[in-house]
This record gives structure tokens, sequence and C-alpha cells, in this order.
């Protein structure tokens, strides 16, 4: 085939070209790995054009660039929508109440009210918690010998940890998680995208129930804190708490769950690396950047410009869709050593799992000590993780992962001895 034949009207590769970024199915279907290295080598700043009745958008793929895009919130905004659901349809209707889609000195005053609930020292007791809760989980996985670790440990753990700081009953954990599920991922590759909108309402009209239990009766948990605090003396409302309590409960799940399975999947693959955890020969904090870098849960977010704005040598005008994409920044290899290469002693690792400026994921410590007391238990209890069958990959154009990972555990009959009973 001729260079001429293998080009598309505009000069862009059909191989890049070709590559539908809303579609849900493009990450399962494609090599990614190669369409972000020739983004980045070649096309740093590309149009991504209009596809399957959505507007096209501009997408990032170096990690200087994406980074300097995060820091930029005098001239871009997130209060467009910040995901490609919502950018693509023309705004969010969370805008200036949930922290994830406001901006300005509203965002500012709202994250400092967030973040007496969700600043490590805030959290210290909740980190011990998590703990006790890992270790637990996990030695009763191992002792069982087999099991689905997505189904039995990973989704367990996380909206166990971010449901008891809200304040959500334990009986509600498993149907909230369904919702979670299913509000920006698919099991399926032919779910509809109402159920997604209607997953995500379910979210919305419980916490909207909940909050309304703790403004009658306060209870030691962050949704009566909010529900007791204000900004300039002005209370937060109803709508401010919910929309807030649903971007927590996504957030708290999401990453720290989906960066587990990937970690433990990785490591059934990758002997010299769980040799590595299991001696002690990398450090657990260093593990755990690795870890989450290597996953990526959430792929992208977005922006839109309020101004022209030049980058990456092209013109992003002003009105446009700008999408920045982590999956390719934390694989940029003007950045990381041997990107593509699972090293859990990496230093430094400075990636962008988490974003980064303004809207630094509030959640990220918690995250961090999830997924590293996880690993902690898991080469306490164990000896090795055979793959007993085929994971089951997530539908999503926003979060990267696996909903089940079926498993055998090899028991550390020594570690399993120093665990608590039950």
């Amino acid at each position: 085939m001729s260079v001429q034949t293998a080009m598309s009207r505009d000069g862009i590769p059909e191989e890049i070209s070709a590559i539908n970024l809303v579609d849900t199915g493009t990450y399962l279907e494609h090599d990614m790995d190669a369409y972000w290295r020739r983004l980045r080598a070649d096309h740093p700043l590309y149009w991504h054009p209009p596809a399957d009745g959505t507007p096209g958008f501009w997408v990032v793929s170096r990690y200087a660039d994406v980074m300097a895009l995060y820091r930029d919130n005098q001239r871009l905004t997130s209060e467009k929508g910040n995901v490609l659901v919502t950018l693509l349809a023309g705004g969010d209707s969370a805008a200036g109440q949930m922290l994830a889609v406001t901006d300005g000195r509203r965002h500012k005053d709202l994250r400092n009210v967030m973040l007496k609930a969700f600043s490590p020292r805030a959290l210290s007791k909740v980190a011990e918690l998590v703990r006790v809760n890992a270790r637990r989980m996990i030695a009763d996985a191992v002792r069982r010998g087999e099991g689905d670790f997505a189904a039995e440990v990973a989704s367990v753990i996380p909206l166990t940890t971010v449901g008891g700081l809200l304040g959500v009953p334990v009986k509600d954990h498993a149907y909230l998680l369904n919702l979670t599920k299913s509000s920006l991922s698919s099991d399926e590759a032919d779910q509809a995208p109402e159920e997604a909108f209607l997953a995500r309402n379910e979210i919305l009209l419980y916490f909207s129930d909940l909050v309304a239990e703790r403004r009658a009766d306060p209870q030691d948990d962050v949704i009566s804190t909010l529900t007791a605090s204000d900004i300039n003396g002005v209370p937060l409302t109803d709508q401010d708490i919910v929309f807030n309590c649903y971007s927590l409960i996504l957030g708290g799940d999401e990453t720290s769950r989906l960066t587990m399975i990937d970690s433990l999947y990785n490591l059934s693959r990758e002997p010299e690396q769980w040799k590595r955890l299991k001696e002690g020969s990398v450090t657990l904090e260093s593990a755990t950047e690795e870890a989450l870098r290597w996953a990526t849960p959430a792929m992208n977010f977005g922006r839109t410009a309020l101004v022209d704005i030049e980058i990456a040598g092209g013109t992003i005008k002003a009105g446009d869709v700008v999408t920045l994409w982590n999956t390719s920044a934390n694989r940029d290899e003007s950045v990381f050593d041997d990107p593509y290469v699972l090293d859990l002693g990496r230093s430094p690792n400075k990636h962008i799992t988490f974003g980064y400026g303004p809207h630094f994921c509030l959640g990220a410590y918690l995250a961090r000590v999830e997924v590293k007391e996880m690993l902690d238990a898991m080469r306490t209890f164990s000896n090795g993780i055979e793959l007993t069958g085929e994971p089951r990959r997530i539908h999503s154009n926003l979060m990267a992962g696996m909903s089940t990972l079926p498993v055998r555990f090899l028991p550390d009959e020594a570690g399993l001895a120093t665990a608590a009973d039950g």
C-alpha cells in the first residue's frame, strides 16, 4: 500500500484516524499502546473527528502537555464537563456544585470544606481500618484457595472504606457497588447508554435520601459533617452534598478497585516482580506507585477551552473540547525509563494517575493506602497467584480495567498463622 492511500483526506494516517476513542469497544479491540506511541511521536495535539453523532475534540497525549493543561485553570474550564460523556453532550448538570466540575473561588472554597474530611491527618484512623480489613479479607481469600479476586476482595475493600466514611449502611454496599460499576463502565459490549444514565440517577436518589436522614439525625460521618458545613456563612445545599457524595463514591471505588485487580493480574504474570515484592527487595511505597502508574484506571479527563491556546505546535480554539490522556502520559518515553516494563522499584515515578493541578484527586491518599495494604497482605499471606481463567475486561471510554479475575492462591502458612482469626 502506498503512503498516499494509507492516509486519510486530512493527512492523518488511517491507523490513527480509524481509532474511535468514543467507542468503548476500541480499547479492547485495538493495540492502544501502539496508537499512543504514534500520537506522542507524530501528533501530540490531534483533532479527533466527530463520530457516532458526537462532536470532535482535541486529544493531548504527551506528559508535559497534559501536565501543563491540568495546571491551567485560567484558560480551561471543567464546568462544561470533565469526562467524554458530559463534554460531548454539551455540559454537566452538576457544574458549580460538584467539586470535579467547579472552578474558580467556588472550587477552592468547596475543596477546603471537603479536605477537612479527606486530608491524610483526618484519614489516619481510617488507614488503620483499611489495613485490618485488607488483611482479614485477603487472608480469608487465600485460605479458600480459589475465587474471583475482583468480586471477593477488590470490590469490597474500597467500598467498605468510602462507604464507611460517608455513613452508608453496610447492607447497602452491594447495591451501591452495582450502581457505581454500571455508571462509568459495563461488563457487556452492548449496554445501552440509558443504563449508565439510570445508574447515575439511582446513586443521586440514594444520597438524597441519606442526606435527608443525616440532617434529621446526624452521625459521626462525612455526610453529617457536610450538612453542618458552610461556605462564607452560606450552608451547603442538599444538592451540593448529594453531587459530591456521588463523586466521592465513584472516585473512592473505581481507582482502588481497578488498580488492585490489575496489580494481582500482573503479579500472576510477572514472577520476577512478585519475587521482589515477596522478598521485600522493593518498598511497598514504590510498588504502590508503579501499580497505580501501570493500571491508570482513569484513562482521561477533559476540559473546555475558554480562549485560544497554543500548545504542542497547534492551536486549540475557544470553545473546543480538550481531552488529557493519563494513559498515554504515564507511558511517555521522555519521562519514564522503559515505560512498558513493570518495575515495582521504579524511582522516580511521577505518574499522573490522580491527575494534577487544582483538580488533583481528593481521594489519592486513601487510594494509595488501599493499594499498599492489599499488596502488603498479599505478600504476607500468599506464596503466589495463578490465573484459573480469563479475566473479563470492562467496556468504557473513561475507565480501564477488569471486572472479574479468577485466581488460585498458594498459601504462605507461616504468614497465615500471624493473621487474626476470622
